[in-house]
């Protein structure tokens, strides 16, 4: 029998634990793996908030992929995939094809903006390390530029961050520490400078029951958080957000748009049947029809059948699916059956800046404040545990003291 080759596209969460756990499973004799990504690093999605507002460095969130995975087992390949012709078993790259036997697609999110007017043009996105940056640098920028304008416009100090879910919270609770930091350093009086959260939906994080709601936008507000509950946003302009009724402007010399993701737009190109920008997976994590292509990550809807609902898509979905889809694929190579996907949740945790968050964990047991900060390190460097092993976690972790 010729040797399989299972082609992975993608190293984030569900594409790297993917290649990790086929390298774990299969011997160099029963196939060939090989991984493409854009960059030669991984980085870690759920830190770009804080590399958004500067209080990490971009390098803490970025991991080499040769230090995970061993480059004379897999076959790394550093291109942009530009779409893959499944009826063909080729991968478009940038600078070449690639032919496979078995496909993992899980290229990620991108920034949906729901078509929202001027939003892609004006405001910012965490989308990876280097739109972060961009983001960090920027709000330094307009600080700086303030310090020494003789007569500076005083919207320029303001951050306005559109979407209060995950994301959008996280970012302005980092914001919350580093804008007094950037205050002294500037020499500015706190109260020019501005962090204005706003979201169409009634209330933030809704996600999270109403008690720990309360809690985190109470924490956030007495740091200075600001926030426009209830307020969609019609337009994005190069001053800011028009919003509500009365079509209101906030102005703000820094505009980000944490409001909603989807899948990678590969997925499009490739002609793929799309439900809201992502592939409805079957049960096994195939995409219905193909036996040999899987679809992972933030590129796929997995039905959740006692809530009838898809699952939320998260770090620790991404790498469970990975796990699974591994054992699938030996099955494949080896005609054996498959087995479906059962989602193990082990909790939630959002942090609220260094020191504070709120989180519901295994047994439904709620949390809060420190506690909850502590745990969110907890769950960060697990992933960095499941990813890398020891190596990597002493290497990245994160052991902040509070």
């Amino acid at each position: 029998m010729t040797k399989p080759k299972i082609v992975v596209l993608g190293a984030g969460y569900a594409g790297l634990t993917t290649t990790k756990r086929l390298t774990q499973q299969l011997s160099p004799e029963e196939a060939e793996i090989v991984l493409v990504n854009k960059h030669n690093y991984h980085y870690e999605t759920t830190w770009l908030h804080e590399v958004a507002a500067g209080t990490i460095n971009p390098n803490q969130a970025r991991v080499m992929i040769s230090d995970v995975v061993n480059p004379k087992r897999v076959r790394l390949i550093y291109d942009n995939v530009v779409k893959v012709k499944k009826d063909e078993n080729i991968v478009v790259l940038e600078n070449s094809e690639i032919s496979y036997d078995y496909l993992v697609f899980a290229l990620g999110f991108e920034s949906n903006d729901f078509g929202i007017k001027g939003m892609d043009e004006h405001a910012f996105a965490i989308e990876d390390i280097d739109s972060s940056r961009l983001i960090s640098e920027h709000i330094e920028y307009q600080f700086a530029k303030y310090k020494t304008e003789e007569n500076p416009d005083e919207n320029s100090l303001h951050i306005l961050v559109g979407g209060a879910g995950f994301t959008g919270v996280e970012f302005v609770g980092e914001l919350a520490e580093k804008v007094p930091e950037l205050c002294k350093k500037y020499d500015i009086d706190r109260s020019k400078a501005r962090i204005i959260n706003v979201e169409a939906a009634p209330s933030i994080l809704p996600m999270f029951d109403k008690d720990l709601v309360e809690y985190g936008k109470k924490s956030l507000e007495d740091r200075g958080v600001e926030f426009r509950i209830g307020a969609p946003i019609s337009e994005c302009t190069s001053e800011g957000f028009i919003v509500g009724d009365d079509d209101e402007l906030i102005k703000a010399g820094t505009v980000v748009w944490t409001g909603g993701v989807k899948g990678s737009s590969v997925l499009e190109a490739s002609g793929f049947e799309l439900t809201k920008g992502k592939v409805n997976v079957d049960a096994d994590l195939r995409m219905p029809g193909e036996d040999n292509l899987f679809v992972l990550g933030d590129c796929s809807w997995v039905w959740n059948k006692e809530e009838d609902r898809p699952y939320p898509p998260t770090a620790q979905l991404a790498m469970q699916e990975a796990n699974v889809t591994a054992r699938n694929i030996k099955a494949l190579i080896y005609n054996q059956p498959l087995e479906d996907f059962v989602f193990k949740s082990k909790g939630t945790v959002a942090s609220l800046g260094t020191t504070d968050g709120i989180g519901n964990v295994l047994d439904g047991r709620k949390l809060q404040g420190k506690a909850a900060a502590a745990m969110k390190k907890v769950v960060d460097n697990r992933s960095l545990f499941l990813i890398g092993g020891p190596k990597l976690l002493l290497k990245k972790g994160k052991v902040r003291p509070f």
